[in-house]
């Protein structure tokens, strides 16, 4: 593994996805995957809390090229798991899979036209080196060695055990415990019933509240289109109606947000009982979609709420105690373990130290070509999915393209390629248009978008669709060299190239 035409950072739901656009539409390309960890699955194989599930359906959370075949649309981590590593295996992708390579360090050099990835693996933390032409880094945008805990005022004085559900410690045992759980995104929401029926009591403590939407578990339209038709084509009717359904909600949140918000409480009502504080517990102060909704599969949370093993309680932390946690309202909630559900922290590439020619790249310095290249930096792509919609819709699509621009490259004998920003630069914004903590708490290392095409980060899968399959790859924002060209004009115009 000396040179490969492209190395892939990560072996998870988006590096699995790139390498088999790669073989199968560029079946001359050599690759190799670098995964940190000692196995596949990024996400699924990381989290081991009780009731961890995708929050996204199935149809469209998997792979467009391979059917889901389990009646779970909402599935937990063990089938996705088990997919991905079905999806490796028979694809033949787990040949090229590297685990325990962590990339510490990729450097470009313009004289060689390619990068050199700095590669720790092994138990003394041996170092090796990689060349590559090219380098998708498909590490989504997470730090996986640790999650988001905020300072929680007391917090020495408590003589219970806290738990994050990043780092969840094999066995732990919360059988008839009082348990509480901080925070009201998607890893709460999932928690809490999961682990309802065996504890004493379960409390969220949630300081804002969050839009919860009951969904069922079992989508029996594509169990149903799949029986009449076929794994691929069933998969493909079944994907294509969740993508009209996904979008459908996500615009009508931004057009008429109050009617949104009215359905997703009258929903909400009906399924707890009577005189339930909804208006409490249920009525955030954002627009539905300003964060992203939150997922009850087959109504679990509220089954929990209604039965008594679980309650919320919206208010803020005032301090710790030795045996609970002390509200803003002077009520006291016992705990013998508390579970941080607090949150994600961003980490673009990994951690990658990039250069390009001996000067680093700092990635708030850059702008964000179709939401996957950096301006001015050669040859590297990366993959982040949808925020309003299903993650994979997304990387698909920037699969698709990527291999495109491969085959553009070759076409025309080029070995570099560079987004560069037109005269007079953009208007830069943030990233990611997103109010989520974890979001807001990075924007300030994120690189950033533009205010026009093709620099702008687009949330819209049917138009990314025209962007991604059909549109020219060459749209005047690109720069193709040959090696060890030295001088080049803007719009792929060789100047004086040799190869």
């Amino acid at each position: 593994m000396d040179h490969v035409d492209v190395l892939i950072i990560g072996a998870g739901l988006s590096g699995i996805g790139a390498a088999h656009y790669i073989q199968e539409r560029m079946p001359g390309k050599t690759y190799a995957i670098l995964e940190a960890r000692a196995a596949l699955g990024g996400t699924w194989d990381l989290f081991r809390y009780p009731g961890v599930r995708s929050d996204s359906d199935l149809s469209t959370f998997s792979y467009e090229f391979r059917p889901w075949r389990h009646t779970a649309s909402i599935a937990p981590a063990r089938l996705i798991l088990d997919y991905l590593r079905e999806t490796a295996s028979e694809e033949g992708i787990e040949q090229h899979i590297h685990y325990s390579h962590r990339v510490t360090d990729l450097a470009w050099s313009t004289a060689e036209a390619c990068w050199t990835a700095t590669v720790e693996h092994g138990a003394g933390g041996q170092t090796t080196s990689v060349r590559a032409s090219w380098v998708f880094c498909a590490s989504g945008y997470y730090r996986y060695d640790e999650g988001y805990s905020p300072v929680l005022p007391g917090a020495d004085e408590f003589r219970g055990r806290f738990v994050h559900p990043q780092a969840w410690p094999e066995g732990l045992d919360y059988t008839d415990k009082n348990v509480v759980v901080i925070g009201s995104g998607a890893t709460a929401m999932t928690i809490v019933p999961a682990i309802a029926g065996a504890t004493r009591h379960v409390t969220l403590l949630q300081r804002t509240p969050t839009y919860v939407l009951r969904l069922p578990s079992v989508d029996a339209y594509a169990v149903r289109m799949r029986a009449r038709h076929g794994d691929q084509r069933g998969h493909e009717l079944a994907r294509r109606r969740s993508i009209r359904r996904q979008r459908i909600i996500w615009t009508m949140s931004q057009r008429h947000p109050r009617v949104m918000r009215r359905f997703i409480r009258w929903v909400n009502r009906r399924s707890l009982p009577s005189g339930y504080p909804v208006d409490v517990h249920f009525n955030p102060p954002y627009n539905p979609w300003d964060q992203r909704l939150c997922l009850a599969p087959d109504g679990d949370l509220f089954h929990a709420l209604r039965d008594g093993a679980a309650s919320i309680v919206t208010d803020r932390i005032r301090t710790f105690t030795t045996t609970g946690v002390l509200l803003e309202s002077g009520r006291e909630i016992p705990a013998d373990i508390v579970i941080t559900a607090t949150g994600l922290n961003i980490q673009l590439f990994g951690g990658i130290r990039m250069t390009v020619d001996g000067e680093p790249v700092v990635p708030r310095d850059h702008v964000v070509y179709r939401g996957m290249m950096l301006d001015h930096v050669p040859n590297f792509a990366f993959a982040i999915g949808y925020t309003n919609a299903t993650w994979t819709l997304k990387i698909g699509l920037l699969c698709e393209y990527f291999t495109r621009l491969l085959d553009h490259l070759d076409e025309n004998g080029w070995a570099v390629c560079r987004p560069e920003l037109p005269a007079g630069g953009v208007t830069r914004r943030p990233l990611l248009d997103f109010g989520a903590g974890y979001v807001q708490r990075s924007l300030d290392v994120l690189p950033r978008q533009g205010d026009r095409e093709p620099w702008i980060t687009s949330v819209n899968y049917y138009d990314d669709v025209k962007r991604f399959r059909r549109a020219p790859v060459q749209d005047g924002s690109l720069r193709f060299e040959r090696a060890h060209t030295a001088r080049e004009t803007p719009g792929g115009h060789a100047s004086a190239a040799s190869s």
